[in-house]
C-alpha cells in the first residue's frame, strides 16, 4: 500500500500552498464551495524515484477562520491514525502561538515520525525566527518557503528518509491476486454488492450514510474466481456534524483505491452522476486504476428502455472524458441482477492492464497510423516516429515511441495514437501511458 504522509497545522500557516508546492499542481485550486474537487488536499509526490501520496488535512476544516480547538484535535489525531508520517507547519514570522504548543504535545506523545517545517521563511530575516521553534520539543524545525520554493528540497530528502520501510504485510506476498476496490458515494450499494458476492451478511448494511467504517479485505474464491475485495468507507458531502467521519472516509477511499489493481466505482442509477463521482474518478484516474463502472440499484429504475441506457452511459463517458474506454454494467445488488458479470468485468479489465502486445505486430499496425496520419510539422521541422515498444513490466500499458523530436509531439497527437492502440487491442478500463523518447 502507498505510504501516505499528511500535513497539519493551524488555519494560514501556509499548508495548502506547500502541498500544491509539494505535489506540483498550481491547477489544483478550484473553488472553495463544499464538494468541489478534492484535488487540492490530495495528490502524488515522487521525489528521487520514491513515490509517496501527500493529504492536507487543512481542505476538510468546515471554516477555517472561526475555527475552534476540537476541529483541529481531530484532524490531527486522524492523521496521527491514518498517515505513515506528519508534517507539522508553523508559520515563522508569527512565532510559537498557544495552537502550535497544543498540537506539539499530541504529536509528541504519537510516536509517529513528525517533520518540523517552519514556513514563511520568504527572506533571510525570517531565518532568525526559527531556532524558537526547538520550544516544541519536536527536534529540528526545517525552514522553508512553500511561496518560493526555498528549502524544499532538503524538506523532501527528510520525508523521504524518514518514511518507514515497507512492512511485508500479507497484501504485498500475495501481488498476483487481483485486488478488486469497491468504491463510490455512501449508500449507492457497495455493501450490498459485496454481500451478493460473498453470500453472508458480513457488513452491516443500514442506510445511515458513512456506516461501513473500515477497509476490510475478503479472500473470494469460488466460481472459479479468485480475488481480494477491498470493501471502504464512502467519500461523502461535507456535513458540519461528522467533519471527521467524512475526513476519515475520504482517507479511506484513497487507501482502498491505492491497493487495488481495478475500482469497481458504483453510481446510484435513482441519484445520476454527481460531484462526487467525478470526484473518485479522478482519485483512481490519479492513481492509474483500471475501472469498471456500476450503475447500480437499476431494478428501481422505471426507463429500462435502450434508448434510456444509451443516454445514461453517453452522460457517463461526457462527465469522465478523455478517458472513455471503459465497461458500464446495470445492476441491482439486491435482486442480484448482473453481479456476477461485474466481477467477470474487473477480471477482464486486470487482465487487459497486464496485456503485452507484440513488438512486431504493435510496429505493423502502429507505423502504418503513423504514416497514415503523422505528427503536426513544427517550425518547418517533422516529427518522425521510428519505433514502437511496450514497457516490460509496468503497472499501467506503457508504449515508447521512438522519434527524432520528442519534445514536438503534444497531447493532442498522443491522444490519436492512445485511440488508435484502443480501436486495435482491448485495453478495455485501464489507462494507457505514451511517452516519446529521444532514439
Amino acid at each position: 500500500m502507498g505510504q501516505m504522509v499528511a500535513i497539519v497545522g493551524r488555519p494560514n500557516v501556509g499548508k495548502s500552498t506547500l502541498f500544491n508546492r509539494l505535489t506540483e499542481s498550481r491547477t489544483a485550486i478550484v473553488d472553495d464551495t463544499a464538494g468541489t474537487t478534492r484535488d487540492r488536499q490530495y495528490g502524488k509526490v515522487d521525489w528521487n524515484g520514491k513515490e509517496f501520496s501527500i493529504i492536507d488535512t487543512g481542505g476538510w476544516v468546515v471554516n477555517s477562520e472561526d475555527i475552534f480547538e476540537g476541529e483541529i484535535n481531530r484532524q490531527v489525531e486522524l492523521a496521527i491514525e491514518q498517515a505513515d508520517e506528519i508534517l507539522f507547519v508553523v508559520d515563522a514570522m508569527n512565532g510559537v502561538t498557544d495552537l502550535d504548543d497544543h498540537i506539539a504535545e499530541i504529536l509528541r506523545k504519537s510516536k509517529k515520525p513528525v517533520i518540523l517545517v517552519a514556513n514563511k521563511v520568504d527572506s533571510n530575516e525570517w531565518l532568525y525566527n526559527v531556532p524558537e521553534f526547538y520550544s516544541l520539543g519536536l527536534g529540528e524545525p526545517y525552514p522553508i518557503s512553500a511561496v518560493s520554493g526555498f528549502g524544499t528540497g532538503d524538506l523532501l530528502d527528510e520525508v523521504v528518509k524518514k518514511l518507514p520501510e515497507k512492512s511485508d504485510d500479507e497484501l504485498d506476498t500475495l501481488d498476483d491476486i487481483p485486488k478488486f476496490a469497491i468504491v463510490g458515494r455512501p449508500n449507492a450499494g457497495k455493501s450490498s454488492l459485496i454481500n451478493a458476492f460473498i453470500g453472508e451478511d458480513r457488513h452491516i448494511v443500514t442506510d445511515i450514510a458513512g456506516t461501513t467504517r473500515d477497509s476490510i479485505y475478503t479472500r473470494y474464491d469460488k466460481f472459479g474466481f479468485d480475488f481480494y475485495l477491498v470493501d471502504t468507507a464512502g467519500i461523502r458531502k461535507k456535513n458540519k456534524v461528522n467533519e471527521n467521519i467524512e475526513y476519515y472516509s475520504v482517507i479511506r477511499s484513497i487507501r482502498a483505491i491505492e491497493a487495488s489493481d481495478v475500482c469497481i466505482l458504483m453510481i446510484d442509477a435513482t441519484r445520476g452522476i454527481e460531484a462526487q463521482d467525478a470526484n473518485i474518478f479522478s482519485l483512481i484516474q490519479k492513481n492509474k486504476k483500471g475501472l469498471v463502472v456500476c450503475v447500480n440499484k437499476w431494478d428501481l429504475v422505471e426507463d429500462k428502455s435502450q434508448v434510456a441506457i444509451r443516454h445514461f452511459e453517453n452522460a457517463i463517458r461526457d462527465r469522465f472524458a478523455p478517458f472513455t474506454d471503459f465497461p458500464i454494467l446495470f445492476t441491482s445488488a439486491l435482486t442480484k441482477q448482473r453481479i456476477f458479470k461485474v466481477l467477470e468485468t474487473a477480471m477482464e479489465v486486470y487482465n487487459n492492464r497486464k496485456r503485452i502486445v507484440p513488438t512486431s505486430q504493435l510496429n505493423t499496425v502502429m507505423l502504418e497510423v503513423i504514416g497514415a496520419y503523422p505528427p503536426p510539422a513544427n517550425k518547418g521541422k517533422y516529427v518522425k516516429i521510428k519505433y514502437v515498444t511496450m514497457l516490460k513490466g509496468s503497472l499501467v500499458p506503457t508504449f515508447i515511441f521512438f522519434c527524432n523530436l520528442p519534445q514536438w509531439v503534444k497531447e493532442p497527437y498522443k491522444r490519436y495514437l492512445e485511440n488508435k492502440i484502443r480501436e486495435n487491442w482491448d485495453f478495455k478500463g485501464t489507462p494507457i501511458n505514451i511517452y516519446m523518447r529521444e532514439k
